[in-house]
C-alpha cells in the first residue's frame, strides 16, 4: 500500500485514520503484519508514535496482538462471522426498537444515511457510511451502556463491512433500501417492524459473508 501523506509533522490521529481505511478497504489484506518499524517509515515518524496508532486500532479489534508478536489484521472464520453478527443483532435489533418506541431517528444516523445513498449515485466506496449509520442509531437510543457494548463490536463490524464491499457481495443500493425501510419503521413508531427489519437486514450480511467463506474452504 502506497501512502501519500506529508512526513512532517504528521499526526497520531492522521496515521490511525489512514491505517484505518486501508483495513477496512482490504488494502492491508486480513493477515497482514502491521510493524511499529513499518508504520515509522511509511509515515516517517518515530516508533512511539506509529505504536499509538497501532494500539488504538488493537483496542478497536481492527488488529490483534498476540503476546510478544507484531499486530495482524485479522483473519475472521466461519464461526467468528456469525458470532460477530448474531450479537451485533441483539443489540441493533434493541436499539431500532427503542427508537421506534420514541419515534425518533438520530440526526446523524439521517446524515450517514443521505452520504450513503451519494455513494450508491456516485458509484463511491460505501462502508463507512454504512457502519456510521448503524453506529450511529445505537449511539442515539437512550442507553449508554447498550452502546457501549455495541462499541466493543464495531472494530470487527467494520472489518466484515469492508470484505463485503471488496468482494462486492451486497449491491450498496439493496443496503441503502433496506435502511431507508428502517427509518420508515422508526417514524412509524413500531418496533416491531423496526426490529425485524433490522434482524434481517443484518443477517442478509452475515449470510453473504458466510457463504462466500464456505465457497473458499469447500473441501
Amino acid at each position: 500500500m502506497t501512502v501519500t501523506v506529508e512526513t512532517a509533522g504528521v499526526l497520531p490521529d492522521t496515521i490511525y485514520d489512514s491505517l484505518r481505511r486501508g483495513i477496512v478497504d482490504q488494502s492491508h489484506a486480513p493477515g497482514s503484519m502491521i510493524t511499529e518499524s513499518l508504520v515509522a517509515s511509511l509515515f516517517g515518524v518515530a516508533r512511539p508514535t506509529a505504536r499509538l496508532s497501532i494500539e488504538r486500532l488493537v483496542g478497536e479489534g481492527l488488529l490483534r496482538r498476540e503476546n510478544h508478536r507484531a499486530a495482524r489484521v485479522p483473519e475472521l472464520d466461519r464461526a467468528d462471522i456469525i458470532d460477530i453478527f448474531d450479537n451485533r443483532s441483539i443489540i441493533e435489533t434493541e436499539a431500532a426498537a427503542a427508537l421506534a418506541r420514541l419515534g425518533s431517528v438520530p440526526l446523524p444516523a439521517v446524515r450517514a444515511h443521505d452520504a450513503l445513498l451519494h455513494d450508491v449515485e456516485t458509484n463511491a466506496p460505501f462502508a463507512a457510511n454504512d457502519t456510521a449509520f448503524h453506529r450511529f442509531l445505537v449511539e442515539g437510543q437512550p442507553s449508554p451502556r447498550l452502546a457501549r457494548l455495541h462499541s466493543l463490536l464495531m472494530g470487527e463490524v467494520e472489518l466484515c463491512i469492508g470484505q463485503i464491499q471488496a468482494d462486492q457481495l451486497r449491491q450498496p443500493e439493496t443496503v441503502a433500501r433496506e435502511h431507508q425501510a428502517i427509518l420508515d419503521a422508526i417514524v412509524a413508531r413500531d418496533p416491531t417492524e423496526a426490529a425485524r427489519l433490522t434482524r434481517e437486514h443484518i443477517r442478509s450480511s452475515r449470510d453473504a459473508l458466510v457463504a462466500r467463506w464456505d465457497a473458499g474452504h469447500d473441501g
